[in-house]
């Protein structure tokens, strides 16, 4: 039996939201958007970054001096999720982005403890609300012919 006042453990686990965080290699950028895409998962942000993992440093040669790279391009993907968007968004990421060399990646998912939306000041899992890339598309074509009527 709960405490009186308190929560059940089914609606904790409903309002659960997670922090995702991918760092990917840049040529497989377009495959995960559309992985993302094709589970609902459309509010990210990207970040073009360096980093240094498992890869071998590489050596080039540039106008007769070697020169080591030690740090290799990425793109580093991240969005809010609620719990069931979880496992299909790692998924997705997974699938997308695996070459099964060394330097595909990582994927980080942290425990998220609150989210605004700015706009409406909807909170946690309101703000997180799913919009597919249909809807996105959609209202896009919608609010150009507003604005041309």
């Amino acid at each position: 039996m709960l405490p009186k006042g308190s929560q059940s453990a089914e609606f904790k686990v409903e309002k659960r939201m997670k922090y995702i965080v991918a760092v990917v290699r840049p040529e497989r950028l377009s495959a995960v958007k559309e992985a993302l895409f094709r589970v609902a998962v459309t509010g990210m942000t990207i970040t073009r970054v360096s980093g240094h993992g498992g890869e071998h440093e590489i050596v080039e040669h540039y106008r007769g001096s070697s020169v080591v790279l030690e740090f290799r391009d990425k793109v580093r993907i991240e969005m809010a999720v609620s719990e069931p968007f979880v496992e299909p968004t790692v998924r997705a990421i997974m699938g997308a982005a695996q070459t099964g060399e060394v330097g595909d990646g990582k994927i980080f998912v942290q425990p998220l403890e609150r989210v605004i939306r700015i706009r409406t000041g909807e909170e946690n899992v309101d703000a997180l609300t799913p919009v597919t890339a249909s809807e996105v598309q959609m209202r896009a074509k919608e609010s150009r012919t507003q604005v041309s009527a």
